[in-house]
């Protein structure tokens, strides 16, 4: 996916940019991302989401296209990071792709992608509230049907919502 998306942006922009994803050898990504970072003629590096989340100093990028969303939230922020590393004085934009359904697909809550969104949200809320006021805390003031509703499934919304 990383090199058909490189080749439609070449198109757009009328020059290659770089390409980084899990199969890249660990002395080509460093390589990589020194191009990047001192060759400002470059309009674009694609990075997979895996790859991006290894702790990468992207400061020379402006925006961060997750075209590939993951189910957890902690990935995607992670590789996000990249671009928010000290040093950065850019303004930084993040795009998230979520293909949208139509009216038929509503009635089905939506396209995979709407899914995905919606279940990240909602661990990045619970995960929020969670650390907002100290793991510790918030789980010893939870009463046993309150813990018990955080650590079990709900196995009708789970076939029903995904």
């Amino acid at each position: 996916m990383t090199e058909r998306l490189a080749d439609h942006l070449a198109a757009v922009f009328g020059r290659s940019g770089l390409v980084l994803h899990g199969s890249t050898k660990v002395k080509r990504r460093k390589s990589l991302v020194a191009e990047f970072q001192t060759h400002h003629e470059l309009p674009f590096l694609v990075i997979s989401l895996k790859a991006g989340g290894s702790g990468l100093n992207l400061t020379a990028a402006s925006h961060v296209v997750h075209f590939d969303r993951w189910w957890d939230p902690a990935v995607e922020n992670q590789a996000t990071d990249g671009a928010f590393r000290t040093g950065q004085i850019k303004n930084v934009l993040v795009h998230k792709f979520v293909c949208r359904g139509t009216v038929e697909e509503k009635v089905c809550r939506g396209t995979v992608e709407e899914k995905i969104d919606r279940m990240i949200a909602d661990k990045q809320e619970s995960s929020n509230g969670l650390l907002d006021q100290g793991v510790e805390a918030t789980l010893t003031k939870l009463k046993n049907d309150e813990l018990m509703e955080l650590v079990s499934s709900d196995l009708n919304r789970a076939t029903t919502e995904a």
